[in-house]
């Protein structure tokens, strides 16, 4: 059975990636013990602006800020969903979701879910 992968992209003000990466790890913690297999952060190290697409321009990049990409693996879609369902009634993590206590503009981060269709 191939994995599935949850991924996102959002831009990070660099004054709040302490506030952040805080965030991410508590985050990380509990889709871990409600049965994510990995939870991975990454900051962008070589994304440079694009002519047509890229990055920076996904997330309407503003000066003073880091384009973070992110993904969560489970086993299926079906364990993602189920995974999920716990998370988002976790208590832990209620005050994480209010938009006002976010450490970056939510309505400039994407996401979605993937099937794997290749691993070597």
């Amino acid at each position: 059975m191939a994995n599935y992968v949850d991924g996102f992209v959002l831009p990070i003000p660099k004054r709040n990636m302490g506030a952040y990466r805080r965030m991410a790890r508590k985050a990380g913690k509990v889709w871990r013990e409600h049965g994510a297999l990995d939870y991975v952060e990454c900051v962008a190290d070589d994304v440079k602006a694009g002519k047509h697409t890229s990055f920076p321009q996904s997330v309407k990049l503003k000066p003073g800020e880091v384009v973070w990409f992110s993904y969560i693996v489970y086993k299926s879609r079906r364990h993602r969903d189920s995974v999920l369902k716990k998370v988002m009634n976790d208590p832990r993590l209620a005050k994480m979701m209010d938009p006002k206590a976010m450490p970056f503009d939510g309505k400039r981060m994407f996401w979605g879910g993937f099937k794997v269709m290749v691993r070597v």
